[in-house]
Formats: structure tokens, C-alpha cells, sequence
């Protein structure tokens, strides 16, 4: 029999598109963290049995399946099993203080602090599961850069509003047509690139918190959403032509031909070799 820690498993990673930022996604069992800080935030969502902690001089807290973690930077703590048999897992992010604090002035539109959390456990079951969502997207290899800081700006803002101690109010910025459609063109020029958020930011004069805002007002969806459509209109284009699906997700921007047909039936309802297929001429 396989001594229990050989079936915890860990994955570390950081991305550089998000400047470096470190994730983690992590199942334990016997695992048990000593007294430590982090120089970041800490936040994440626990997706399977029952975390326990302390945190600064509290007695042992509980974080069971569907919390919220918000630890803030330097908060010394700790963390293991409630329950060695089961043990929990749970997806965590590392941001820095800078990031958020950054985020919390785009909300607002005026200087703020670094956003700080009251409780380390918060009960919040639709922003826990789009956290969870964020982080799976973030460790698939086939998600755009455009994604990556979509999800992190979208998820991050939502919990500074909903549980920050200073909670921020939501700057009001008017519809602006001529942004969205300069948005618009760019993506329909550039969509074979690996376009950032940050890159679309650089083109207006707004945030990438409003800029996000603004295009899902007047478009009805999300910057990245968009430049998938793009991508699956051209790529329509080119399978009529009969040109090889694998090569046709490349051209396009896609990561590879699976990322292509995930999308593609997404947006279409089939994949694109029935596309190609009942597109194809006969002679």
C-alpha cells in the first residue's frame, strides 16, 4: 500500500503573462504548513473537503469545500487537514499587493490603498466558483493571454468590491462607441496574434477594468470573447477552401486544433471537420 503523502499531489507554476504571477493547485492529506506569511495575497478556493488554519492569534478556523481564502500580505498563519482522511485541495493565487491596489483605483478612478480583508474565510458560492474557473483556465495551456487577464481582472475586482474592508464604489464611465469599435478593429486586424488585455488598454485612454466594462455593454460580450468569434469566422473561411483543420487552427490564433474545435462547436454547435465536411464541394 502507497504511503498516504504519495497521493497528494502539487502543481506549482507561474505565468509569465501575468507578470510573473505564481499559482498553485494542490491536494493534501498529511501535509501540515508551520507558522509562515506570504509577501503577497494569498486567495484561492477550496473545491474539496475541509482546510483548517489559524491566522494571526485566532483559534483554528475552518475553510470547508466552496470557501473563499483572502489572506492578506505578511498575516502570519497556518494551515492542514480538519481531517487527515480526506484531506482538501484547493486552487490558490499569489498576487501581489501592487495588482490589487492597482485594481482598486481602475474601480474607483481615484488613489486607494492596498485593498485589506477582514476574514481569511469567506462564504461567497458564485464568486468561489468563478475563482475555481479563473484558475483551471489559467493552468490550460490553450487560454489566450486576452483570457488570462480578463478572468484575473474580472475575479480579483469582484472580491475587492464584495469583501474588501474599504469597499470600493464603482466609478461610472459612459458608453463610448468610437472605443469599442477602435477595440473592435484592432482585434479584426490582429486576431492571429496572442493579443493582452493590456496591449487593447495601451489603444484607449481607459483601464482594463473599464475597458472590459464598457466593451461587454455596447457588444454584449467580453474583449476575448469577441476575438474568438473572430478567429471562428476566419477559420469557417478557410475550411470552405479545404485547407487541413490542424493547419486552419493555426492561421487563425488558436493554441492547436483542439483549441480550435472547442470553440469552434462553442460558437457554432458543430466541430470543424463537420463544417469542413458539409462545406466541401463535389464533383
Amino acid at each position: 500500500m502507497k504511503p498516504r503523502k504519495q497521493n497528494e499531489k502539487i502543481h506549482f507554476w507561474i505565468d509569465p503573462l501575468l507578470g510573473d504571477l505564481e499559482l498553485l493547485h494542490a491536494k493534501y492529506l498529511t501535509h501540515s504548513f508551520g507558522r509562515h506569511a506570504h509577501e503577497e495575497f494569498a486567495i484561492g478556493v477550496i473545491y474539496s473537503g475541509v482546510q483548517a488554519l489559524t491566522y494571526r492569534r485566532s483559534e483554528q478556523l475552518l475553510m470547508p469545500k466552496g470557501s473563499i481564502a483572502a489572506i492578506n500580505p505578511a498575516e502570519i498563519h497556518t494551515g492542514y487537514a480538519a481531517n487527515i482522511e480526506d484531506g482538501w485541495a484547493y486552487r490558490m493565487l499569489y498576487p501581489a499587493s501592487e495588482l490589487l491596489q492597482q485594481i482598486a483605483v481602475e474601480i474607483t478612478g481615484f488613489e486607494h490603498d492596498v485593498p485589506f480583508f477582514p476574514t481569511p474565510v469567506i462564504f461567497d458560492q458564485r464568486l468561489a466558483h468563478q475563482i475555481y474557473q479563473m484558475h483551471w483556465a489559467l493552468e490550460d495551456p490553450h487560454t489566450s493571454a486576452i483570457e488570462k487577464e480578463t478572468y484575473l481582472y474580472n475575479v480579483l475586482s469582484k472580491l475587492i468590491v464584495r469583501h474588501a474592508d474599504r469597499q470600493p464604489l464603482v466609478q461610472l464611465v459612459p458608453k463610448d462607441n468610437r472605443t469599442v469599435q477602435l477595440i473592435r478593429d484592432y482585434l479584426e486586424s490582429n486576431y492571429q496574434r496572442n493579443i493582452s488585455l493590456t496591449e487593447l488598454s495601451n489603444l484607449t485612454t481607459l483601464s482594463k477594468f473599464h475597458l472590459c466594462r464598457t466593451f461587454q455593454q455596447v457588444m454584449g460580450l467580453p474583449p476575448h470573447a469577441y476575438l474568438n468569434l473572430i478567429r471562428v469566422q476566419q477559420a469557417k473561411r478557410l475550411l470552405k477552401l479545404g485547407i487541413q483543420i490542424s493547419q486552419v487552427a493555426l492561421d487563425v490564433g488558436f493554441y492547436d486544433q483542439t483549441h480550435l474545435t472547442k470553440r469552434f462547436k462553442a460558437f457554432l454547435g458543430i466541430t470543424p471537420r463537420q463544417y469542413a465536411i458539409g462545406t466541401a464541394k463535389t464533383y
